[in-house]
């Protein structure tokens, strides 16, 4: 059984839930529940998207754990601050896992939580020039749909989630 984390920071990108229908499939094919799916945050309980659809979530403590981190981005990385809490579990967590995976924006949460440091990503084309100014230990490659280096995987805009998942 390959455990899913889905981390949503408050105001997620709905589309990041779309991903989650790539593992139900594979399930489906297999016959059997390879994958299990669960949404954290930083909070836990009732967190909205910015089209305003709510969904539960548990909280994510420096305990949670999973195989793969799937983290969701938001509209706007540079106007959204993420919380340094939630920032500092999860480098724990990611610490833990298989892999950890920044979806379309998502690769700001992993760059302030610095899982980017010395690495290759990528995302929105909108914001990889942002990216690269505010996180210059990263090497952000803009041109790319999504960059698997060792256990840290980014995607670019948003549909490429699903060539990531």
């Amino acid at each position: 059984m390959h455990r899913l984390g889905y981390v949503l920071p408050h105001g997620f990108q709905v589309m990041a839930l779309g991903t989650q229908a790539v593992f139900e499939f594979a399930n489906l094919v297999a016959g059997a529940p390879f994958y299990t799916v669960a949404n954290y945050s930083s909070t836990g309980g009732e967190v909205r998207s910015s089209l305003g659809l709510a969904v539960q979530t548990r909280v994510l403590t420096a305990r949670s754990n999973a195989d793969t981190w799937m983290v969701a981005g938001v509209i706007d990385p540079l106007a959204t601050p993420f919380p340094p809490g939630l920032l500092r579990v999860l480098g724990k967590c990611s610490a833990r896992a298989r892999r950890t995976a920044g979806l379309c924006t998502g690769a700001f949460l992993l760059a302030q939580a610095g899982l980017l440091d010395g690495r290759r990503a990528t995302t929105h084309w909108a914001f990889a020039e942002a990216l690269q100014q505010r996180h210059p230990r990263t090497q952000v490659e803009p041109d790319r749909i999504f960059i698997a280096d060792g256990p840290v995987w980014t995607s670019a805009g948003m549909t490429a989630e699903f060539d990531l998942a």
